[in-house]
This record gives C-alpha cells, sequence and structure tokens, in this order.
C-alpha cells in the first residue's frame, strides 16, 4: 500500500521547482494531486506529464493564491475532480520576487510580499477547510530567512516567512482537536530557480566549501521531507518548523 493511496492533495505554486518535486512525490505515493501555478501553463503541464508518466493522476488549476475569489475556485476544482474532499494541503506558493532595501520599499510593495507569502497561506488553509476532516495534513513553507532575517534586501520576504512559522503553530493548536495536523519546513539553499536568481554564485560556491554536507539541498530531499509531514508516519508531529539547511545553521 502507497502511502497516500485513496488520499487528495493540493499543491499550490505546484508546478515548477520545489513545489513539481512535492506533487510528483506525492502522485509516485498514490495521492491524486491538484497542481496549483499562477502563470506558466507550459510548467503545469510538464509537471502533469511527469506525473503521469509515473502512473499517477493529476489535474492543474490555474489560480492566483493571494486573491479570495481564485482560491475558493481551485478547491471547489479539486474537490469536484477526485470525490469531493482534500486530505492534504502543501502551501508552496511564494517567492521573494526582488531584493529590496527598507528605502527603496513602498507600501504597495509591503502588501505585495506579505500577500504573496502569508496571505496565500491563510487563504488557502481557511479554503480547505471545507474539504479536509479527521486525518487531514497540512505543510506550509517558510524559509531559512525567517531563523535569521534573510540577506541584504529581503526582509519583508523573511518577515513574512516567520509570519508563516507563527501561523503554522497557531493553526496546530486550533485545527489539532479536529484531527489536523499542520507543520511547516524551512528549507535552507536550495538547487532551485530562487537561487539561480537572488543567490550570488560565490555564496553557494562557499557554501559547497562550508556546510557539513558539502552541497547543497536538492528539490528531492525538500519533498522527501514534506511527503513525511503530510503521512501517517508522522501522526503525532504538529506545530512543528522543521530545518532542512544540511546542517548550515544560523544565528
Amino acid at each position: 500500500m502507497k502511502r497516500f493511496e485513496g488520499k487528495v492533495a493540493v499543491v499550490t505554486g505546484g508546478a515548477r521547482d520545489l513545489g513539481r518535486a512535492v506533487s510528483v512525490r506525492l502522485a509516485e505515493e498514490g495521492a491524486k494531486v491538484c497542481v496549483n501555478y499562477a502563470r506558466n501553463e507550459q510548467n503545469a503541464k510538464d509537471t502533469l506529464e511527469i506525473i503521469r508518466q509515473h502512473g499517477g493522476e493529476a489535474i492543474a488549476v490555474k489560480a492566483d493564491v493571494t486573491k479570495e475569489d481564485e482560491v475558493q475556485a481551485l478547491f471547489a476544482k479539486a474537490a469536484e475532480a477526485f470525490g469531493g474532499k482534500i486530505d492534504i494541503l502543501i502551501n508552496v506558493a511564494g517567492g521573494m520576487v526582488a531584493r529590496k532595501m527598507v528605502e527603496e520599499q513602498t507600501e504597495d510593495w509591503y502588501d505585495f510580499v506579505m500577500d504573496l507569502n502569508m496571505k496565500s497561506v491563510w487563504l488557502c488553509t481557511r479554503e480547505v477547510l471545507k474539504y479536509m476532516g479527521k486525518g487531514g495534513a497540512i505543510v506550509n513553507f517558510s524559509s531559512q530567512a525567517a531563523r535569521d532575517g534573510g540577506g541584504p534586501g529581503a526582509s519583508l520576504y523573511a518577515t513574512s516567512k516567520a509570519a508563516v512559522l507563527c501561523y503554522t503553530r497557531a493553526m496546530a493548536k486550533e485545527l489539532g482537536p479536529r484531527g489536523i495536523r499542520v507543520n511547516s519546513v524551512t528549507p535552507g539553499m536550495i538547487n532551485t530557480t530562487f537561487h539561480d536568481t537572488f543567490t550570488k554564485p560565490e555564496a553557494r560556491e562557499n557554501l559547497h566549501r562550508t556546510a557539513p554536507l558539502r552541497r547543497e539541498g536538492e528539490p528531492a530531499d525538500i519533498a522527501g521531507l514534506v511527503t513525511y509531514l503530510a503521512s501517517d508516519d508522522a501522526a503525532y508531529i504538529t506545530g512543528t518548523g522543521v530545518d532542512i539547511n544540511g546542517g548550515c545553521f544560523f544565528s
């Protein structure tokens, strides 16, 4: 028996990088997966093809998860496609978008970053409860930046991801009596387009020399942890923020 046989999962931002790795892993282990994407339809199609090549079942749904009406439509479509219930929510969607020092930040920028990383988690968590019952699992994506404040120009990104950690703990308390577990992961440097865009090559090279495991993480590393937290193997784990950074601890 596969760990997620008979279960339905929604993965926001599930069409590329970490989201794709999680979507594929869930499907490989038996889940029916709704792959959410915001803009790039080709990424979503590619992810569905990978899932189908592995014998999995999935649909792709376009939705901006910072918008209430689009979030409502996303979960309604997932439930309609897969029997009316949703067992697992993985909140991957988010990002830094750009580095801006505090003097460069506007009120609109503040709202945009906080909505992308925190409001999206709140909206999706609130909506999934219409379809999720006892035994459900939610896994949120925070970041190592939430632990150490982030690098130059990442203050709002780090702050929004710290909010996700706090919200995870709050929801674990609120939803635990309903039999729903809520956890989060805080990835460090993972080999994705995020770090291709926002991290200088010399910083990545330095990590390869100094990290205890002498390498960056890979999307498969994250997918392994996330699917564990979503599974019944983690039935007594809730309210956690699990660091996954190859032993690179920051203060």
